[in-house]
Parts: C-alpha cells; structure tokens; sequence
C-alpha cells in the first residue's frame, strides 16, 4: 500500500544524514510532524555550528516504497498499530521497519535467544530444543538469522512462531547459506529490517540490530558466547531496557561459554529448560524516575541559548557520558540539554551511545 503524506516525511526524516532514532523522536516531540522537523532541521544545524545535514528527497523515498511494495513487504511505523508494542517502549526504537510476514507474532510473549555463530554442536542442539519447546508454551521466539545459535533458534521456532531481525535489507540475504531460511520466515513467520531494501549489512549495522532484538522481547537468553561478543552486547541492551536476562551456563574450560559463565556471575539468570525461562519472564516494568537539577539561570548580560550550548558542549568530550550527567553537572533543566544535544548532533559535533550516552566526535 503506498504510504500517505505523513509517513513519506516520516521516512525522509530517518532515511536522512545524522538523524537517528534517539534525534527522530525529539525532533517530532518538539515539532509536532515529520514535516515540520524537516523545515526545522536547516536552522537547528546552523545554531549547532555545523553545515546542514543531507535530507533525504521525497523521491528517493518514493523509490524505496515502490521497492518494499514490489517486494512483497511493507512498513511498521513507530506509534501506528502492529508496531511491535515492547519494541516501542525502548528510547531507541526504530521510527519505521521494514516487514515480512505476519506482524501479530510480536504481540505475543516472545523471548529472544542469541548465542556464538561458531557454536559447538551440543549448543546448537540444545538452542534447537529450547525454541521448540517455547513455541510449544505459546511463546515467540526471536532471533538475529545469524550462523550458530541463532539458525538452530530459528529452526526450532519456524514451525510454532519465529522472528527474524535482519542487519542489512529486508532482501538481502546474509549470511547466504540462510537464504531459504529467511525465505522461509517471511512466509511462515516475521521478518524485520530497519535498513532500506537493497543495503548491505556493515558492522555498525549489527549492534543496531541487536538493540532490535533486545526490544522486541521480554527476555533475551544467551546459549553460548565469548565475553566480547555481539550476544553479550544483546543480552546488556535487553538489561537496559529493563527485560530479563538469561544464560545458559557452559565448561570454564570452553572459550565460547565464558560470556555466559559471565553474565551468570553478574546476576543473570542461569538457565537450563524452558521451565526456567518461562518461571523467569515476569511482567515489565519499565521506566526510570530522574532526578531533576535546580535551574542554572544564564548569568546577566549573557543570551541564555549561546550560555546553554557552552554549558553543555564544555561537558562533552571523547569518553561517553550519561546524559543524566550532564544535566546534573551543567544546572540547565533536561528540556534545554535535550534540545542543545539534538542541535550539536544535528551538526555534526555529537555521537550518541548505548544506555543514553552521549560524546563528542
């Protein structure tokens, strides 16, 4: 179905240079509209101190719509109905999604699972099992479509309810050995891409995706993982966001169970049947009280924009920090750090980070 005035502006809007999901939903929090964000966006940069961002034209957006359409798919947008509900209470959700497939499956309970793509032959089975008996419990089951854990996952879950979160295109087929397995999800399950059709997957793309995954469910376990891996990573965003975290424990001597020994040690819980994940999953409650800071008042003589910029762009450096943080240190209220951290990212001088950090370039 081609997609109305406001979406086209919606996709503009994400699709353009330096605006990312945090910045997209500021920028329609301040303004009101897609549209109005884009008329915006010029002046915001330039009291950024940056050169305005590329926005994406309305017929480069037209194009990818007649793409999605021809390929069968379509869009979710955040706030529209069949936009995944858990996926939408994160800070980070994607404002649009590209999908495949049957968008109920992600208003049921789901429960993400992640693991090595080189993992052993033992984990792979146990992976399998676990899903299928998931899905037997009515349970959902979501996956990143990757070689390893997240295959058997997939495989497992096909037949009873399964959820793939691809890192490039909806189209694109990655890794390729999973063409007919993500063929096969698009029919049979869900399918979801937050990139345009035709993108390959970069490395950035994958964190991306696992903050996806993270979202999407109430609890993501981990089967197998090295400590620095990108499974690590899913499993630290799902405790962000508030959900519960899960690990399945593995030998001290294996280098791919490390990560999840890990995790176990700093409180995840330790899981070996579905009977644990389901005793595990507890409803959500999510959302965090901040402290407000007193009101800095810009001092006599001194414009209060320029005062607040300086205030905050001072804070900021090469290390991440919280923008709690900055609201603390600098005295100035959270609306105003917000709106100063949306035009310094606007022009190029800010990069944000997991967990609501944020730092200079």
């Amino acid at each position: 179905m081609p997609a109305n005035a406001d979406q086209i502006a919606r996709l503009r809007l994400i699709r353009s240079e330096q605006i990312g999901p945090v910045t997209f939903a500021q920028l329609l929090a301040r303004f009101g509209s897609a549209q109005a964000a884009l008329d915006a966006v010029p002046e915001l940069a330039a009291r950024g101190g940056g050169a305005t961002p590329r926005l994406a034209t309305r017929e480069q957006v037209e194009r990818e719509v007649e793409r999605v359409d021809r390929l069968g798919a379509y869009y979710l947008f955040l706030g529209e109905p069949n936009y995944p509900p858990l996926l939408a209470e994160t800070e980070s959700a994607p404002p649009v999604l590209v999908a495949m497939g049957a968008p109920s499956l992600a208003a049921r309970q789901t429960v993400a699972m992640v693991g090595a793509r080189n993992a052993s032959a033992a984990a792979c089975r146990f992976a399998r099992q676990l899903a299928w008996q998931l899905g037997e419990a009515k349970a959902v089951v979501a996956s990143g479509l990757a070689r390893g854990v997240d295959t058997a996952a997939h495989e497992g879950s096909i037949e009873t309810g399964t959820i793939a979160v691809v890192a490039g295109g909806i189209d694109i087929f990655y890794p390729p050995e999973n063409e007919g397995r993500q063929r096969a999800i698009a029919e049979r399950g869900l399918l979801l891409a937050e990139q345009p059709p035709g993108l390959e997957p970069r490395a950035r793309h994958f964190p991306y995706r696992n903050r996806i995954i993270a979202g999407i469910a109430a609890g993501t376990v981990v089967v197998e993982a090295a400590p620095k891996s990108g499974s690590l990573i899913t499993a630290r965003q799902a405790a962000e966001f508030g959900r519960e975290v899960m690990a399945v424990p593995g030998s001290p001597l294996d280098p791919r169970a490390q990560g999840c020994n890990l995790l176990i040690r700093e409180g995840a819980t330790l899981i070996q049947s579905a009977e644990d994940v389901l005793e595990a999953l507890r409803p959500l409650r999510l959302g965090v009280r901040q402290e407000r800071s007193p009101y800095r008042p810009a001092p006599a003589g001194c414009d209060p924009d320029d005062f607040a910029r300086r205030s905050v762009a001072d804070l900021l450096g090469p290390t991440p920090v919280a923008v709690d943080e900055i609201v603390r240190q600098s005295g100035l209220t959270a609306s105003v750090v917000q709106s100063v951290l949306l035009e310094l990212e606007l022009a190029g001088r800010l990069e944000r980070h997991a967990g609501g950090r944020v730092s200079a370039p």
